[in-house]
């Protein structure tokens, strides 16, 4: 038995309810390595320990195992272990993000269940919106897992996507840091897309709000191969905006989105200064060198800094991440990254990971940290 102190997940309540809810069903299944109960034992193994009739799994970007790396296209595949097909859910294209209701022709019932982290540019709660709307076509039921947010419920940070500005890292009209559980997204995905569907969320035990990940007494697993840890999860609704430049975001490294660096930043004493004038409570910026082994960068020194929290409640991400930008502008050799980014060519990655051109115009004009920040309010 857990202590009663001990958050619950969703997975947790169906392991204790010996899976009744799903007695005599054909089930669909959308997860990935995080979908884990308080004993670390996968749901996909513990659905066919209880006799759930599994007959199709679904993977989200990084793939159903989470082998891949962020925007690698996964290929459908068969699991090895059980035989059971795997349809992905990331592929070469944008219609591949969606789960084709023939897919589900067989099913009764899909099973969600993804960790997120909190922030709206990770892409797994935009796959959930669009399996429920699968769901929808198919009149089938969703039943989605429900998982603490990683960062509590309580803070928000920045505003919301504006439209034309929406993409598989801002769909619906969320605030970078939107502190909501998957399960409560799930409820307002359908809200928002007015869908007639029969939609269930298994709700958690014992989380409140004020809750970070570290406090739910739960094992954290690696949602993606660059989420290694909660701390990650933490700096992410800032570091994250670093894909949208040619600064490294410390993929290659131990401390992915807490690193930030290039070559041309030569002066990363110069660096942090800069961007730690920007008045950031909560945290400390440390001038740092390091050498990511792939992705930007890779097997070039870097000068950089690393971002250290010392006050959770305090610390503010999405500021962090834009003075770390702004700091990194006035170094030549800056620009914004110009490669066609999650399926969209015709914005730049920093517009959608900002989800309006406003804040990238006023860093371009020479606004500090405070004038983005005034811009990143939540109006609709």
């Amino acid at each position: 038995m857990l202590p009663m102190s001990q958050v619950l997940t969703g997975l947790d309540v169906l392991v204790e309810e010996k899976f009744k809810r799903l007695k005599g069903l054909k089930v669909g299944l959308l997860a990935h390595p995080a979908s884990v109960d308080s004993k670390l034992k996968h749901i996909l193994h513990l659905c066919l320990e209880h006799g759930v009739q599994v007959k199709h799994l679904f993977g989200p970007e990084h793939g159903f195992w989470g082998n891949a790396q962020d925007m690698e296209g996964v290929e459908s595949s068969i699991d090895a272990k059980t035989g059971l097909p795997i349809t992905s859910l990331y592929g070469s294209t944008r219609e591949s993000l969606s789960v084709d209701p023939k897919a589900l022709k067989d099913v009764d019932v899909l099973l969600c269940d993804l960790q997120d982290i909190g922030s709206r540019y990770y892409t797994f709660a935009y796959t959930i919106a669009f399996a429920i709307r699968a769901c929808a076509k198919a009149k089938i039921k969703c039943l989605v897992v429900d998982r603490p947010n990683p960062l509590g419920g309580v803070q928000k940070e920045g505003n919301l996507v504006q439209k034309g500005f929406e993409s598989f890292v801002g769909e619906y009209p969320l605030q970078n840091r939107h502190g909501m559980t998957l399960g409560e997204l799930a409820r307002f995905f359908k809200e928002h897309d007015g869908l007639d569907t029969d939609l269930e969320v298994v709700e958690m035990q014992n989380w409140n709000r004020e809750q970070h990940f570290g406090e739910t007494g739960l094992p954290w697993v690696m949602t993606s191969p660059n989420m290694p840890t909660p701390d990650t999860a933490l700096v992410y609704p800032g570091g994250c905006l670093f894909e949208g430049t040619n600064l490294s975001e410390g993929r290659g490294t131990t401390r992915p989105f807490e690193l930030a660096g290039a070559p041309y930043i030569q002066d990363p004493d110069r660096f942090a200064e800069l961007a730690s004038s920007c008045e950031l409570p909560g945290a400390v910026l440390r001038p740092c060198w390091f050498t990511p082994t792939f992705q930007k960068h890779a097997g070039k020194l870097c000068g950089g800094l690393q971002i250290h929290v010392t006050d959770k409640k305090q610390f503010n991400a999405l500021k962090t991440g834009v003075a770390v930008i702004w700091a990194a502008r006035q170094f030549e050799g800056f620009d914004w990254r110009r490669e066609p980014y999650e399926f969209v060519s015709d914005r730049l990655a920093i517009d959608l990971l900002f989800g309006s051109d406003e804040p990238r115009k006023l860093l371009e004009s020479g606004a500090g940290a405070d004038a983005v920040m005034e811009s990143l309010s939540p109006r609709a």
